[in-house]
């Protein structure tokens, strides 16, 4: 008679397992043939039970003694338990059993790797390579090694050598963008995008980061039809939105800006970072209720946004409401201490209520923090001069010119308060300086100080640079 079965039959998986559970319960020993109990360890992986996978891993050993995938798969189990010394010594005797398994070298390679051991992971990795059929994701591991060593051009080497050999992995498409990033390589990072786009016209991810790169270089008509194929490709895509409507905004399209934003609600939920980007193409609009109503939104959502705190502030500013906007400024301010646009608003709104101590230790703040702020030198100093306290105006415009050498704005002041201070000689200096750096701003001084425009000295140093 036949036999009832074929060989190398192997039962349904399901069967399997609960085969395996009805001997747990007895405390029996049935016998599994291997691709059973690879079956069995799969289950509980996808069950996310890695203690039962491990269990199962230990009786199929013991079964199955000189099968090398039954340690490999213990090796695996034991570093996502955090049992990295167990782990090796798995991967040493599965080695012993089958030295030609690339899985050894790649989860010796991921262990080494997350102990920043990276010579000894590379070695690992190497070795995989040469066994190893697929080869995309160890050349996106030997990648992140680079990475982690600070190595961004060899990094990117790996990368493209990933994608050659799967043009779908999408981390190697954006480790790639990070890279080039931290490279400050913009224009190479399009020029690899549109190269990979000829081949992979579908990629959404690929579309997507050429639009980033086209932003990071501020073509931002490019970048929107870029994130507009990758919102065609895949029409669920939430990041291509926001990313779009970023780049409507750098073009101060605030209302068509909105409308994307909004999109992105359609694909995801609404996030406090989204809320607080309408906000501001709110505020920009002069819309300054709807703008209140979505940085409120923002913060109920994540009450860590700086941003959103400062937008309402901003919001309350625009009504003349200065003391309100003041405590929102200082929420702001609270979250991110060493912002100094914030700083700079405090500053404003603390001169707005009349209080100039206050207003002036901000302003000396904005400077200290962001000293290529030319506007806020000038604010600060004409706190100064407002209260005849004309040596330190003159001391920080001073200052001011010290770290902006090019500011013919700074020059023009100079001249106003020497004047004030009656050190002509020294104004007229200062004057020529001026002029010869932009003539055209001589207004700024009649701004200032409008009684100058009768001072016939003035006036013809003026002509002479002007006519």
């Amino acid at each position: 008679m036949e036999e009832e079965f074929e060989f190398g039959f192997t039962e349904d998986p399901k069967f399997s397992v609960e085969r395996y559970e009805e001997m747990i319960r007895n405390h029996d020993q049935y016998f599994f043939d291997a691709q059973a109990f690879e079956n069995i360890i799969d289950y509980y992986i996808e069950k996310n039970d890695p203690a039962k996978a491990l269990q199962v891993s230990e009786y199929a050993r013991n079964q199955h003694p000189f099968a090398a995938v039954f340690l490999i798969k213990q090796a695996q189990l034991l570093v996502v338990t955090n049992r990295s010394t167990e782990a090796f010594a798995a991967l040493d005797k599965a080695a012993m059993l089958e030295a030609s398994d690339a899985d050894i070298y790649i989860i010796r390679g991921n262990l080494y790797e997350s102990m920043e051991r990276n010579t000894e992971a590379l070695e690992n990795y190497e070795k995989a390579l040469d066994l190893a059929e697929e080869t995309d994701e160890i050349l996106l591991h030997i990648a992140y090694v680079y990475q982690n060593m600070g190595d961004y051009d060899t990094a990117i080497t790996y990368l493209k050598l990933c994608l050659k050999q799967n043009m779908e992995n999408q981390d190697a498409l954006y480790e790639l963008a990070f890279c080039y990033d931290v490279l400050d390589n913009q224009q190479e990072s399009v020029q690899f995008y549109q190269q990979y786009i000829d081949n992979e016209p579908y990629s959404y991810a690929a579309w997507y980061n050429l639009g980033n790169a086209y932003t990071k270089l501020s073509l931002f008509e490019k970048a929107i039809d870029a994130y507009d194929y990758a919102i065609l490709i895949k029409d669920s895509f939430a990041s291509a939105y926001f990313n779009k409507g970023n780049a409507l905004v750098n073009l101060e399209k605030y209302a068509e800006a909105i409308d994307v934003y909004r999109e992105t609600f359609e694909y995801e939920q609404p996030n406090a970072d989204t809320y607080c980007a309408i906000g501001e193409c709110y505020e920009k609009l002069e819309q300054m209720d709807e703008a209140r109503s979505f940085y409120k939104k923002s913060v109920k959502m994540d009450p860590k946004l700086a941003d959103a705190w400062f937008g309402i502030g901003v919001t309350l500013d625009f009504e003349e409401r200065y003391f309100e906007a003041l405590h929102f400024y200082k929420k702001a301010l609270d979250l991110d201490i060493a912002n100094a646009d914030y700083w700079f608003a405090i500053a404003d709104a603390e001169y707005k209520l009349g209080h100039l101590p206050e207003a002036e230790s901000a302003y000396e703040k904005v400077v200290e923090l962001n000293p290529l702020d030319v506007d806020a030198w000038l604010d600060y100093s004409s706190i100064l001069y407002e209260q005849k306290r004309l040596a330190s105006a003159i001391e920080v415009i001073s200052s001011a010119i010290k770290n902006n050498p090019e500011a013919a704005e700074l020059y023009y002041r100079m001249v106003a308060y020497l004047f004030a201070k009656g050190e002509y000689n020294e104004a007229l200096n200062f004057l020529e300086m001026a002029l010869t750096s932009d003539p055209e701003k001589h207004f700024i001084l009649f701004d200032y100080l409008p009684q100058l425009q009768d001072n016939k000295v003035i006036v013809d140093i003026i002509n002479r640079y002007t006519k």
